[in-house]
């Protein structure tokens, strides 16, 4: 078994994430990937996002039966700062005889020195960088891992970008699911300032 693992915000989800997901399960012949959604993100701590409950429930909505995508709510009901290295820990004693590999971006994969215990990161996963605009990947180095690469086409989106459109009354047509938009401007997401958070 060989099992993707792929964390983020996801606040809003978006084609950018899916087709992040999808392409690293047909390139790295992944079983399955998982999307981890984070309570709280390390770099993110005092900033807005959309309940941990609507950041799931448009997931579900965004991945429509994918029999390879699978949400994962481990980082949620653990709760708290979502640290990487406890994550891969969790899934590795979850999984002991599965090849677990952490989907990461360039820029992502340029701080994760700063993380807690890297070393113990690249002992737990392999590392699977995955093209993003503006990320020169030959510049892409991690001390002590081979680091596997992920191409895909190139969408300049971002979940930021998609909550200040709300903010603002714009439109995020095409930007995610028709599923996930609706959820979004039903449920009255994004409009208190909750654009305001930087996330991919």
């Amino acid at each position: 078994m060989r099992i993707g693992i792929y964390g983020g915000s996801f606040d809003p989800v978006h084609y950018g994430h899916l087709l992040l997901a999808e392409s690293a399960r047909e390139q790295l012949e992944l079983d399955k990937v998982l999307l981890m959604p984070a309570a709280t993100a390390p770099h993110k701590r005092g900033q807005e996002s959309a309940p941990a409950d609507a950041r799931i429930e448009m997931l579900e909505l965004a991945i429509g039966g994918h029999a390879a995508l699978e949400i994962s709510r481990l980082e949620i009901d653990r709760g708290g700062v979502s640290y990487t290295v406890d994550t891969l820990s969790a899934l590795r004693a979850e999984h002991p005889g599965a090849e677990l590999v952490l989907l990461v971006g360039g820029d992502t994969l340029a701080d994760m020195p700063n993380w807690k215990d890297p070393e113990k990161v690249v002992s737990l996963a392999r590392i699977a960088v995955v093209d993003r605009p503006g990320i020169s990947m030959e510049a892409v180095k991690l001390p002590g891992a081979e680091v596997l690469c992920v191409s895909m086409p190139q969408i300049d989106l971002s979940s930021r970008e998609i909550r200040s459109r709300v903010a603002r009354g714009e439109s995020i047509r095409y930007r995610l699911p028709r599923g996930v938009e609706q959820y979004i401007l039903h449920a009255g997401l994004y409009t208190n300032g909750v654009s305001s958070a930087t996330d991919d």
